[in-house]
């Protein structure tokens, strides 16, 4: 099953259990997604709506950062309620093990020997991650090991 008819059908199962978070969550991500394929008059795969997922789920980080900032413990509340719902949507992030091992065959793939070079390990190795990991975690591991 796509990953679209999978957040349908979550929708679907939120309404049906009356869970509001869950549901207006699930909503807006689902518009998020239309409205790009209305833009772009394009229909998207799973591995765009994986980045529109990343996108959202970072959307509601620096919200609840910002909640927390002005003491509003309720709409922190709130944006931690979002982001589990949509994590729960999210595959299974690779262990720091896993993730290390992936950036050095990349690296060594690439023939990568500093910093300058960093564009086309990350080219090589966002495509493998689709949607695994965050992408600012992936660059500062990447510039890390690029800087050695």
């Amino acid at each position: 099953m796509d990953m679209k008819t999978e957040l349908n059908n979550a929708v679907k199962e939120a309404m049906k259990s009356g869970d509001e978070v869950r549901k207006r969550t699930l909503r807006m991500t689902l518009a998020a997604i239309k409205q790009i394929e209305v833009d772009r008059r394009i229909s998207i795969d799973d591995a765009a709506v994986l980045s529109i997922l990343q996108k959202e789920i970072k959307l509601r980080k620096e919200a609840l950062e910002e909640a927390k900032k002005a003491g509003r413990d309720d709409l922190a509340a709130d944006a931690q309620a979002e982001i589990d719902v949509l994590m729960a949507f999210l595959p299974k992030a690779p262990s720091p093990e896993e993730l290390l091992a992936l950036v050095q065959a990349a690296i060594a793939e690439t023939g990568a020997v500093g910093p300058a070079d960093m564009g086309k390990v990350m080219k090589v190795l966002l495509p493998r991650l689709a949607g695994r990991a965050p992408g600012d975690q992936v660059s500062a591991l990447v510039r890390e090991l690029l800087q050695k």
